[in-house]
């Protein structure tokens, strides 16, 4: 018993040792290759359209950069809360995200594992003394790379004794993936190792390490392996609490099509690891089903060979499965839809999926805070409308007056919100792109936010007028609406433009700016001169010309908001 306890403490701080590394490296790979890939990794997201092959193709392409599907997944949900994504199309992304995962086991295949650790080193070295953004993101994703290798090779180095000892001979032998039991249990053994990492790739790492060293046999590595992309939907559905119906279909399709998916492949598992051992045979020229590290006596070609059978196993797994689903989109989301019904209320949108898992993928986390910024956008137009509607057209509207106030309160919370999630999320290292691009988003996130403040007001006065029963001529009256609708189509298009990633032509924005701008100086003036004309009621008077500054900023903000799309300008 001493002996194995003497045995077990360096084994285990190697593997533990060698697994921070490895997750660390993972971690900076992902960021310097999201650095490098910067805006376009953002379009990849945003081209997302119905078309289900496009939309996996996308999240394949995005998960290679994240190297995550987790987040990927996280920040599909959020989009989906957001109402910028459709469940269709978040299915596909899902999909895609678990091809784009299985791309770690692939990089492991590379015979570079004694190189990791100078490799590491010559990128640190690269990365401390560069000055430029770009050669620095990429020594970054080189050094992370570095790491992987490095800290999988400490990892061997922990495991490698196992195999010598017989207590782990025996604890592992339980979990031989020999009968349909067996393979349910290593299933669910690297379900929860990887709910507990919270990485797919740092279990598929472990797994790696203990079958390149001998310690499991090939058909519980793969098994294991399964097990990974059931452990990754746990976090996707702890994400969708709190979420709208919407994303929570989303989270419920990620588990659904990885439970489903391990519950076919379990049911033929012989034949289907047959089929990969036939594979990785024809190509390496060994089975890995009947290898031994003994009959081999090459570490390195074994490491290879098992770590192919892993790696495809995986891949073709998620690639099957996905072809399966893909012709099934529709009746997929009908049960969906029958699993988490519509809610017989209308739901109040909250912003928990703007998720601190965004500051892991700051280039997509930029792209949730965005969606949020565009439904204050869309938000501030919906109150404009209303205005207009409660101010010219028809009588009092109570419900619709609460329901004006209530938005520009829901509109102070986003923002504070918004403001708080994306200064953590610039608090990290990002590259100068997505670092412009939070703060031009902080600063349309506060104009929008004044301007409901100011669009209150609006409301307030023509309340006030109404209930103190002071009318105005009706060629005045005519005057504010058109002055008001002026302004609403002003704010309308900047909005619009901003949704969809355009910018309003300078010209037209600035005609528009300056009509506005004349247009009040005109109504104050005719203002002026009807109260040296005729006794016109002080409070009607201060309304009025507290009305045309209040437009007269709304212009301001709108301006404003062009002007950071375009990075132009002082703020008016």
């Amino acid at each position: 018993m001493n002996e194995t306890l003497t045995a077990l403490i360096p084994m285990a701080l190697a593997a533990i040792g060698g697994l921070g590394i490895f997750m660390l490296g993972m971690k900076y790979m992902s960021e310097g290759m999201q650095a490098v890939a910067g805006n376009s990794l953002r379009r990849l997201i945003s081209l997302v359209t119905d078309n289900r092959i496009t939309a996996t193709g996308a999240g394949t392409a995005v998960t290679l950069l994240v190297q995550s599907s987790t987040i990927t997944t996280v920040i599909v949900v959020g989009l989906v809360n957001a109402g910028l994504m459709q469940l269709p199309q978040a299915m596909g992304v899902i999909m895609g995200a678990n091809i784009g995962t299985t791309i770690t086991g692939w990089i492991l295949i590379l015979k570079i594992g004694e190189y990791g650790l100078p490799l590491l080193g010559a990128a640190a070295l690269f990365y401390i003394f560069s000055r430029r953004d770009r050669p620095r993101f990429i020594a970054m994703a080189i050094m992370g790379l570095g790491m992987i290798f490095f800290g999988l090779e400490l990892m061997k180095e922990g495991f490698a004794p196992m195999r010598d000892i017989p207590a782990f001979v025996e604890a592992f032998a339980w979990f031989e993936a020999d009968s349909y039991v067996g393979v349910l249990k290593c299933v669910v053994l690297g379900a929860v190792f990887t709910f507990l990492l919270q990485s797919s790739s740092a279990t598929l790492g472990i797994t790696i390490g203990l079958a390149s060293t001998g310690v499991i046999p090939f058909t519980t590595a793969a098994a294991l392996v399964l097990g990974e992309n059931i452990g990754t939907t746990i976090t996707v559905l702890i994400a969708s609490v709190g979420a709208n119906t919407s994303a929570k279909r989303t989270a419920a399709a990620h588990v659904l099509f990885n439970v489903f998916g391990v519950f076919w492949i379990t049911l033929i598992f012989a034949w289907y690891i047959q089929l990969v051992a036939g594979l990785v045979q024809g190509f390496h020229g060994a089975d890995p089903l009947t290898l031994t590290l003994v009959e081999l006596d090459d570490p390195v070609r074994f490491a290879v060979i098992m770590t192919a059978g892993i790696a495809l196993t995986h891949t073709l797994f998620n690639v099957t499965n996905t072809l399966l689903f893909l012709p099934f989109l529709g009746p997929f989301a009908k049960l969906l839809r029958r699993i988490v019904p519509d809610p017989g209320v209308k739901e109040v949108r909250h912003l928990k999926h703007l998720d601190a898992r965004g500051y892991d993928a700051p280039v997509l986390g930029v792209e949730q805070s965005r969606g949020e910024v565009v439904q204050m956008g869309l938000g501030t137009v919906k109150m404009i409308e209303w205005i207009h509607q409660l101010g010219f057209n028809g009588p009092r509207d109570e419900r619709l007056i609460q329901k004006t106030f209530h938005r520009e309160e829901v509109l102070d919370n986003v923002q504070q919100e918004i403001m708080a999630f994306l200064t953590d999320l610039l608090d990290a290292t990002v590259p100068h792109s997505i670092a412009e691009e939070g703060r031009k988003q902080l600063r349309i996130a506060h104009e929008y936010e004044s301007m409901s403040d100011r669009l209150a007001s609006v409301l307030r006065a023509y309340l006030k007028m109404k209930e103190r029963k002071l009318e105005l001529p009706a060629d005045q009256q005519a005057e504010l609406r058109e002055l008001h609708e002026l302004v609403a189509d002003f704010l309308r298009k900047v909005t619009d433009a901003y949704k969809r990633r355009e910018t309003l032509n300078d010209t037209e924005a600035q005609s528009l700016n300056a009509t506005i701008t004349r247009r009040i100086k005109e109504l104050r003036n005719d203002h002026l001169q009807r109260m040296t004309e005729s006794p016109i009621d002080p409070t009607l008077s201060m309304l009025v010309t507290g009305v045309l500054t209040d437009y007269r900023r709304i212009r301001a903000h709108t301006m404003n908001i062009h002007e950071a799309m375009t990075g132009s300008g002082i703020p008016a």
